[in-house]
């Protein structure tokens, strides 16, 4: 189960911080294994100072075990062909590490594996370079969807085995996207009823659903990166199951640094809105699986609190993130059985690289995966 991790305390803020500035699949930096530790010493305060204000750490190895556990349950009774099964969390920037997670793997004797990444939507990459000036004090630092990164933690699969010059010794195979899954449009839908209801009845009708997802630059959209639709793919299902009951608008959250960025922003639609005489909102965290700094600060604290005092909105509530909603689990115990049915290593859309494609390891991953001989 694949995802970027968050510091479960504040004292693994500064290792979290350091492993994302590192991380060339993310950003890339002049003199990066100079610039890179000293932008994580700066902004290592800062950042734990979010964290302390939503209980000291993120809860997303939390939810990440939970939904692993109510998986590998489902998939021992309805697919007891491949069972047992066994989940593996593999975080890019905390522990468990993907690299460490290969290795429990090898220990274990997998013989099969499945590179679950738990990003709904496939992103390829996330920021590119900006200018050293604001690096400091502007780069992107959330956990979980901090940027979309299933790119970075496929990557982090093929170069484990690269550097070791070695072949995989069990099969690999991917679930590399799932924007329009039933199951998770379904339970979209579940919590965007259910927090519609807690809006004065009077009020109800007049809501807006903001769906808010993390933005990307510019440039990395106009490569072709394929995020952007498969983010619209999910917005639009949910609305079809709601019967759109409310008026909606995808919007775009997160934005750092002077670069043009995916708009429009979510703070400045809540200004707008409130300018309009929309002040009952409902926002939606369309990308995130699980609650983390995104959620519980960004949305819930600077926008549903701070900004929406600041812009007289009278009703601004948050629904509930997927979490530990038993209907999720069903819908990756599903992803995997229909994955593990088909024999097929990866989706053609994985085997396609953004026709603009900066990255030569992004080939060679897709290569690796699609190359993988299974049974």
């Amino acid at each position: 189960m694949l995802n970027m991790g968050g510091p479960e305390k504040l004292e693994d803020v500064h290792d979290f911080l350091l492993r994302l500035f590192m991380d060339t699949d993310l950003m890339k930096l002049p003199v990066q294994n100079k610039l890179g530790p000293f932008i994580a010493k700066r902004r290592t305060p800062k950042i734990q100072e979010q964290y302390s204000k939503i209980g000291g750490g993120s809860p997303i190895k939390h939810w990440t075990s939970m939904q692993g556990e109510g998986m590998v349950k489902l998939l021992d009774d309805i697919s007891p062909d491949t069972a047992p099964h066994k989940f593996y969390i593999g975080f890019r920037y905390v522990n468990p590490l993907t690299e460490d997670a290969i290795e429990e793997m090898e220990r274990d004797g997998v013989e099969r594996a499945v590179a679950f990444t738990q990003y709904p939507q496939y992103s390829c990459s996330t920021t590119g370079r900006r200018p050293v000036g604001s690096l400091w004090k502007r780069i992107p630092v959330r956990d979980n969807a901090s940027s979309p990164s299933t790119g970075s933690s496929l990557n982090a699969i093929y170069r484990y085995y690269s550097n070791r010059g070695d072949r995989p010794k069990m099969r690999w195979s991917v679930i590399d996207r799932w924007p329009t899954h039933p199951l998770l449009v379904e339970c979209f839908a579940e919590h965007i009823r259910n927090e519609l209801l807690k809006f004065p009845d009077q009020k109800r009708d007049d809501v807006v659903i903001l769906f808010s997802a993390h933005s990307l630059p510019m440039a990395v959209v106009n490569r072709g990166d394929p995020y952007p639709q498969e983010v619209g793919a999910t917005v639009q299902r949910v609305m079809e199951r709601l019967g759109h009951c409310n008026p909606y608008r995808l919007v775009w959250q997160s934005r750092v640094g002077p670069m043009a960025w995916l708009g429009p922003q979510t703070d400045e639609v809540i200004k707008g809105l409130s300018e309009r005489g929309k002040k009952n909102i409902l926002l939606v965290p369309i990308a995130f699986t699980s609650d983390h700094i995104e959620t519980l600060h960004e949305l819930d604290i600077e926008y549903a609190q701070v900004l929406a005092e600041e812009c007289g909105v009278e009703n601004i509530r948050r629904a509930e993130s997927l979490n530990g909603n038993p209907l999720f689990m069903k819908a990756l115990a599903d992803l995997v059985q229909t994955h593990l049915k088909s024999n097929e290593p990866c989706s053609r859309q994985l085997t396609l690289r953004c026709p603009l494609c900066t990255n030569p390891t992004c080939g060679q991953t897709k290569a690796f995966f699609a190359s993988q001989k299974l049974p």
